[in-house]
């Protein structure tokens, strides 16, 4: 979907979010011992910390203000992050209470403003194929019919999934819960655009964020995007190896 800025044919450019909320906060045990001295997001793929595979993905993009949210570690965190310009990095920091994914959302809203954000967990992380993915999603994005858009992947072309999949996804490509005891074919990538309004008047201070996709499922009003490549869920030591050898298995 184009959104234009100007009113000249010539001057109309691609929509895309200028602002994201990037889950920094979380404990991160699955990746024990590792994260015993150092948060998640700092932990190396191919050299790079996995906090900066998605911040130079959302550069490349034209994001402008990356809100990250801090708690465990967090001094780690805006260390490492002092220095980086693009995109421009809000702090925001749960160090006294961790508020979980919608909490932190909640806290945040003053710095990401009125308009559709993307979400991004730091263990969002892929292998690209030929189309840019964010850029795919902004495209995608229809505030006309959709809350909130999700990045998919398939399951069977993913590295690293130990559950039976999130989401089944229709012919307009609505996505709807798995359902007990089933297996579905599309997980969440950790990727995503949402309306800041779902957010406004919540009175709880600490809650979860899942609750917000599969509400708006049941409203018909959750989307999802299937991801051009191979998406690798690094949630654990050993897929730090897995994701290394398929990012070298890509560059050959």
């Amino acid at each position: 979907m184009l959104h234009p800025s100007m009113s000249h044919p010539a001057l109309i450019q691609p929509w895309m979010p200028k602002k994201a909320m990037v889950f920094a906060a979380g404990l991160g045990t699955r990746m024990r011992p590792l994260t015993n001295t150092m948060p998640k997001p700092l932990i190396e793929v191919a050299g790079k910390p996995l906090i900066d595979h998605m911040l130079d993905r959302f550069a490349d993009a034209g994001v402008e203000t990356a809100v990250v949210n801090v708690h465990y570690f967090a001094e780690q965190i805006e260390a490492h992050l002092a220095s980086r310009t693009k995109p421009r990095i809000v702090i925001s920091d749960e160090r006294a209470a961790l508020l979980d994914q919608g909490g932190g959302i909640r806290q945040a809203l003053p710095w990401l403003g009125p308009e559709p954000f993307f979400l991004c967990n730091t263990d969002a992380f892929w292998v690209a194929g030929a189309c840019d993915n964010l850029a795919m999603l902004a495209q995608r994005w229809d505030p006309e019919k959709m809350d909130i858009l999700l990045l998919v992947a398939a399951v069977s072309s993913s590295i690293g999934v130990d559950w039976p999949g999130d989401f089944t996804m229709t012919a307009d490509a609505r996505l709807e819960k798995r359902q007990e005891q089933q297996i579905a074919p599309f997980v969440y990538t950790g990727v995503g655009i949402i309306k800041p309004e779902l957010f406004a008047g919540h009175d709880a201070k600490i809650f979860r964020l899942a609750p917000f996709f599969f509400e708006a499922a049941a409203k018909g009003r959750l989307f999802g995007q299937r991801l051009d490549g191979l998406w690798l869920h690094v949630g654990t030591p050993a897929a730090v190896a897995d994701a290394e050898r398929c990012l070298a298995r890509s560059t050959l």
